[in-house]
């Protein structure tokens, strides 16, 4: 799904006239209290569109390209299996994620099914030094020079090595094992760093690293794509969603003007509040059926997490909120 972070920016210029003819009210500040030094503050989000728009993707247009073939095999009744990663690539917010064919929608899904242990090249890289410091160079590539795979691969392990012994870290999910993996056949036949006679040093932004290349095992696991078909129509396919997702619903009609205001001001910017909560905010939580932050002690709430992302149907406008606690 699309960043539900709309820039404050973009939404006083694109979504101000929306915004207030949804949340409208007057523009009073409600009272805060002064007992407590931690403010409980809700941000507010508008989404455009329908859930379906959001979650229901077209797989001839997305990527990876596994993921259409999984789709395809799977409806002609084959089991479609992939290591280490998941057929349905896990795309972060958007997922769940459903596929449409032929007027049916059906869930995207992997099942683990196995393991393997197989064996991976990794790339890791030692600095030398700068190239303009060294008084003798030793025989190296440049990074330029390189095929697409390897030098991916050398910005990654680059990466590794920035960090090494370091504090700020590297990515997750690009560094592995202290370095970069080439994880297909595909990958490692394509590679120059990789073959026998391939290059002792890289220099990579001036820098000049040692090539450090190690075959190493790996536990992976192995999926098996799974589609089940949920709906027929799209108004089905909304119910699902709203049921699957949603975490609080609303009406103007329901909500007091100071409730109101409340969310006004939280989707123009954010609204907070100490413990106790005033009554207006109070009231609000718990039309939104958020009890546990009543009692100021939500991080003893069992099942309850502070600061993570959740769904508002408001109006027959859908919004994503946030719940975050922040010291004065």
């Amino acid at each position: 799904m699309p960043s539900e972070i709309t820039t404050r920016r973009r939404l006083l210029a694109t979504g101000g006239a929306l915004l207030t003819a949804v949340l409208g009210g007057c523009s009073q500040v409600l009272p805060e209290s002064e007992t407590d030094t931690r403010s409980l503050v809700l941000s507010l989000f508008p989404l455009d569109g329908s859930l379906a728009e959001r979650y229901v993707v077209d797989l001839t247009e997305t990527q990876p390209p596994w993921d259409e073939a999984a789709f395809n095999a799977t409806l002609n009744g084959t089991a479609y299996t992939t290591r280490h990663h998941t057929p349905f690539l896990a795309r972060g917010s958007e997922t769940p994620t459903y596929a449409r064919r032929n007027g049916t929608y059906y869930h995207l899904d992997s099942l683990v099914v196995g393991e393997e242990t197989v064996s991976h090249p990794v790339l890791r890289l030692f600095e030398v030094g700068r190239a303009d410091e060294l008084d003798t160079a030793p025989d190296h590539v440049t990074h330029s020079s390189l095929p697409e795979g390897d030098q991916q691969a050398v910005q990654v392990a680059y990466f590794a090595a920035r960090a090494r012994g370091n504090t700020g870290g590297a990515p997750r999910g690009l560094v592995q094992r202290d370095g970069y993996v080439y994880r297909t056949d595909d990958a490692a036949e394509a590679s120059d760093l990789l073959e026998e006679s391939g290059a002792s040093h890289v220099e990579f932004r001036d820098t000049i690293y040692e090539v450090e290349i190690a075959r190493e095992t790996f536990h992976e696991s192995v999926y098996r794509a799974d589609a089940d078909p949920v709906a027929d129509s799209t108004a089905e396919m909304e119910t699902i969603l709203r049921a699957s997702l949603l975490d609080a619903r609303a009406t103007r009609e329901a909500l007091s003007q100071a409730e109101r205001e409340i969310l006004r001001q939280a989707a123009a910017d954010t609204y907070r509040e100490s413990h106790p909560y005033s009554e207006a905010f109070t009231s609000l939580l718990t039309k939104l059926d958020h009890w546990a932050y009543l009692d100021g002690d939500i991080e003893n709430d069992a099942g309850v997490e502070a600061g993570s992302r959740r769904f508002l149907l408001y109006d027959e406008r859908y919004f994503t909120y946030r719940l975050d606690f922040a010291s004065e």
